[in-house]
């Protein structure tokens, strides 16, 4: 026990605690009577002492540890998961305060808002709360996700946000790292992992089926999390984004006339066939309706005022991506053609159309 305390770094009085609650309790004794640990032990007690580093608490980790469907591979891609919040929250704060250093290195004013920025977490931290007014399911986006699940009955939800597009028929896990979005989730909701779709904590081939809706741009790295998905499913689903066409952020006047920003927010995205490919998969356009429930980015393409309502915009995340500068710039500029009747000169056309193609492709693999 003494040598298994100084290699792990902790107290043999903690050691002695963990065994007398039944965290961790060495499996053999030596031939003076001594407790020894085996391999499958120290394996165990690796385990709760990062879920303990990680600020879990005793009962969450003898929870977590003793999940019979985890294995040590599926403990360790959760704590990597776990991780990787973590450094990206420290990235943000750093990035934070650089800004506000920035800003008074300047000698300008910092605002409340500026000095309480540095305590949000990741973008979905920052934008999460905005969501339940403007991120709903949209039922004819649903229907062309849900009929790409087919006949699956186990569905792996990755990226999950507050579970929109999460189908009530079949039996859900979702999967979502900020603790923002988890707690909006509805009561009753599937059950949700606090982990990243670059280290999916399940056995290969553990669901029918795995979807991701709106969500691989705000990947890490989107090519690794597809082909977790893909680890783990037999099938997969993903509501994502074209950007092979030429000339693609014409296609909407938001990123054509006004936010040209918008090109550096996909900057290094995959392309669609690059993201198609790695999971084998084909693409189906996904119109969005003219009246669409979701507020996603490309949802008021006919309804043009709703992007000079700061609520609205909040649950975007595009506009936390190009910066206060550009989206004041592009919403003054947009509010001007409103009032000018500019806007309604250049997309007249549109008032005519139920649905439009802005780029939204389903991949079905």
């Amino acid at each position: 026990m003494g040598r298994v305390a100084r290699l792990a770094g902790v107290s043999v009085r903690t050691l002695h605690h963990y065994d007398e609650i039944g965290l961790v309790r060495p499996s053999g004794r030596t031939a003076a009577g001594y407790r020894a640990y085996s391999a499958g032990d120290v394996e165990r007690l690796r385990e709760v002492l990062a879920y303990r580093r990680l600020g879990f608490g005793l009962r969450e980790v003898a929870e977590l540890v003793g999940d019979p469907s985890a294995d040590a591979v599926a403990h360790l891609r959760r704590l990597r998961g776990l991780l990787l919040e973590r450094r990206d929250r420290a990235d943000a704060m750093v990035a934070a305060i650089d800004r506000e250093l920035g800003t008074r290195a300047k000698g300008m004013r910092v605002t409340p808002e500026e000095q309480l920025e540095m305590l949000g977490a990741r973008l979905y931290d920052e934008i999460g709360g905005a969501y339940p007014a403007t991120r709903r399911t949209e039922p004819r986006i649903a229907a062309q996700i849900w009929d790409a699940l087919g006949d699956a009955r186990t569905v792996l939800n990755v990226g999950a946000g507050t579970g929109s597009y999460e189908p009530a028929d079949r039996v859900v896990t979702a999967v979502e790292p900020s603790a923002v979005m988890r707690a909006q989730r509805p009561a009753g909701s599937a059950p949700c992992v606090a982990a990243t779709a670059e280290g999916l904590p399940f056995r290969d081939r553990s669901f029918d089926v795995a979807m991701a809706v709106s969500t691989v741009h705000h990947w890490a790295d989107p090519m690794a999390g597809l082909r977790e998905m893909r680890r783990v499913a037999r099938r997969v689903v993903v509501l994502t984004f074209d950007t092979d066409e030429p000339g693609w952020p014409d296609r909407f006047w938001l990123t054509r006339d006004y936010l040209p920003e918008f090109v550096g927010v996909l900057a290094g995205f995959p392309s669609l066939a690059g993201m198609a490919e790695a999971i084998g998969a084909r693409a189906a356009p996904v119109p969005v309706p003219w009246d669409c429930a979701d507020g996603l980015f490309e949802a008021y393409w006919r309804r043009p005022e709703a992007y000079l309502e700061d609520h609205v915009r909040r649950a975007m995340s595009v506009w936390t991506r190009v910066g206060p500068e550009a989206e004041q710039r592009a919403v003054r500029s947009l509010g001007d053609d409103l009032g000018s009747g500019r806007w309604a000169e250049r997309n007249g056309d549109l008032v005519g159309l139920d649905a439009a193609d802005l780029g939204l492709r389903l991949l079905v693999a």
